[in-house]
């Protein structure tokens, strides 16, 4: 009886094991990222006025998929933070692709330009900025290798950027 018991016990746990609908439900829960902001890591490294700085961003994304879990539309939330720089305007803040010391092309513009500065009188300021679209194929590859990615902020004295962070996941 005991040896029976045992044979349906261990072929209801195989059943249960075996079973081929491995469909996971798409889920459209926000990705939150970050980024520890320093002039250090600009390349090259900030060594001017605004090298005793420091900064955090925080980006949100917002995703739809599909039945699939495929990535059908996109959009980010930044929320961005300076401290410790002389009175500047922040002309730029954008998510990049390029590893650590590699200059790469924006891929996600805030919006926040030379034309639409934010301005910090004693050099230090919380911006926000949302509803930004990221390409779905973009998202994906941020989502596969965040650290190939990073966040800076530019200023008039420095165009190229003055504090800069690798993305990382957060959630």
């Amino acid at each position: 009886m005991k040896r029976s018991l045992l044979i349906v016990l261990t072929a209801c746990a195989l059943a249960a094991g075996c079973d081929d609908d491995n469909s996971i439900a798409p889920t459209n829960a926000p990705l939150v990222f970050s980024a520890q902001l320093s002039p250090a890591n600009e390349n090259p490294p900030v060594a001017n006025a605004e090298s005793g700085g420091r900064g955090a961003a925080q980006i949100t994304f917002d995703v739809s998929r599909d039945s699939s879990n495929g990535i059908t539309a996109a959009t980010a939330t930044f929320h961005f933070q300076v401290a410790g720089f002389p009175g500047t305007s922040v002309v730029g803040a954008h998510i990049h692709v390029g590893a650590p010391s590699v200059n790469g092309p924006i891929v996600v513009n805030t919006a926040v330009s030379a034309a639409a500065p934010v301005t910090t009188a004693d050099g230090t300021g919380t911006f926000n900025v949302s509803g930004i679209p990221v390409a779905p194929a973009l998202m994906q590859s941020i989502i596969d290798n965040p650290a190939g990615y990073y966040f800076n902020v530019h200023s008039p004295l420095n165009p190229g950027g003055f504090a800069r962070g690798q993305l990382t996941r957060v959630q």
